[in-house]
């Protein structure tokens, strides 16, 4: 897994330095802050916080952020729980055990 985590990582740091040097707003956003906004925005159903947060970066670096966003936070239910990853993530879409 975290070998996966590592290369995905690689290729993205590169697609943010291009994303970097584009004109933004007075404030410039990473992928993290977007994707905490983001999630948080969904998770509450606040439709012009979405749209703002989607609006801080790309789509791609966006997918990103909330796809490491998820797994951090699998991880640490996992822990907290002393359970598997796998485990976790199936609970918390509802899925049967495996």
């Amino acid at each position: 897994m975290w070998g996966r985590l590592r290369k995905s990582w690689a290729g993205f740091r590169n697609a943010v330095r291009l994303e970097g040097s584009t004109d933004r707003d007075a404030r410039s956003h990473n992928l993290f802050e977007a994707a905490a906004a983001y999630v948080s925005a969904c998770a509450e159903d606040d439709q012009d916080r979405i749209d703002e947060a989607a609006g801080w970066v790309s789509p791609e670096a966006l997918s990103f952020g909330v796809n490491e966003l998820a797994c951090r936070a699998v991880v640490a239910l996992a822990r907290e729980r002393d359970e598997s990853p796998r485990t976790v993530a199936r609970a918390l879409l509802g899925l049967p055990a495996a």
